[in-house]
């Protein structure tokens, strides 16, 4: 009897922020829609709205259609699923561990996807079928991730879960260096190296057909947890004693991000901390509730992600740089300015 006012005061006060969050996940989507169409146009090639338009519904020429369906859109809709699977399971991770440094790097997802990836590199598997390296990766993926249910299902805590995924995210990366070391030639390392660096340049619309389902699949999951998360905001136990079960919280999230972050570093290669910056940046915009913050974190995502790869496409370079050096590049700072903070106890 004491606990339900709790919930429905919870729910009348927030109706404001709630408003808010629709609002800054509208806007978040506009502003997806401009960039989208902005990397769309640009190239080699520049095309204008009318012409991107155009040959995304056939109305012009061949050779706009070509451009814009075949070399463009792939990158644009990878950078959509890869964003959005990065920036959901941030917030999700960080809501379930009441940690504002997890992101899907943290439980070993992308390192064991990344693992499985390069082992069908090494091993010359890509040679016989197109299919080797995402299958290889997801299936590293989804062993990482029954590994870590195991530990969910027997009633693990939250801080056994972050030291399983330490772990094995350094198994991960030991393994990877390991098949570094023993690349059998020139070539195989330096296609193991390109792909560990990260990016969306060069893929089909295969590719985006290939990871969409498990992407989808992996975010409906994220989603189904949402409300879970606002609970566990106020405690385990208060949220249990709310009808919240933790262990199917735990799975949904870690099925999910395993889902949806596994199938994109399978063909996008290893792309870091977008999960932990976007979630910062839009936490306090929604009120700071867990499970508020998972869609606009999904659309922050995207845009972080686009962003960063039509940054790429206008330096002046002499090599086109690599989408996860850059990542690297603003989230290292970022991670290491959360750590200091983080030192007054925040952990």
């Amino acid at each position: 009897m004491t606990s339900t006012p709790v919930v429905v005061r919870e729910t009348t006060a927030d109706a404001p922020r709630m408003a808010r969050s629709r609002l800054l996940t509208l806007g978040l989507f506009c502003l997806l829609l401009a960039l989208s169409l902005a990397s769309l146009g640009f190239g080699a090639a520049p095309l204008s709205w009318a012409e991107v338009l155009g040959g995304l519904f056939g109305l012009g020429s061949e050779q706009h259609r070509l451009i814009v369906t075949e070399i463009r859109l792939p990158r644009v809709l990878l950078a959509w699923l890869l964003g959005a699977a990065l920036g959901m399971s941030g917030a999700a991770l960080q809501g379930l561990l009441r940690n504002p440094l997890a992101e899907p790097g943290l439980l070993g997802i992308s390192s064991s996807a990344g693992l499985g990836a390069v082992l069908a590199l090494y091993c010359g598997l890509t040679a016989l079928s197109i299919w080797a390296l995402p299958v290889s990766a997801m299936m590293a993926a989804l062993l990482a991730t029954l590994l870590l249910y195991g530990l969910t299902r027997g009633g693990a805590s939250n801080l056994t879960l972050i030291l399983a995924g330490i772990a094995l995210s350094s198994l991960a990366g030991a393994l990877t260096s390991l098949a570094l070391n023993l690349a059998p030639n020139p070539a195989s390392l330096q296609d193991i190296v390109l792909w560990l660096l990260g990016s969306i340049a060069d893929r089909s619309l295969a590719d985006v057909r290939l990871v969409l389902p498990f992407v989808l699949l992996g975010l409906g999951l994220l989603l189904a947890a949402a409300p879970a998360l606002t609970l566990l905001s106020l405690g385990e136990g208060e949220a249990s004693s709310l009808g919240v079960h933790l262990s199917r919280v735990r799975a949904l999230i870690i099925g999910g991000s395993a889902l949806s972050v596994g199938a994109c570093v399978s063909v996008t290669g290893t792309i870091g901390f977008v999960g932990l910056v976007v979630p910062h940046l839009l936490r306090g915009l929604v009120g700071h509730r867990p499970g508020a913050l998972l869609l606009p974190s999904a659309i922050g995502g995207a845009v972080l992600v686009l962003a960063a790869d039509l940054l790429i496409r206008l330096l002046d370079t002499p090599r086109e740089l690599m989408l996860g050096v850059v990542t690297a590049l603003v989230g290292a700072p970022f991670f290491m300015a959360l750590v200091l903070k983080s030192r007054g106890g925040m952990l």
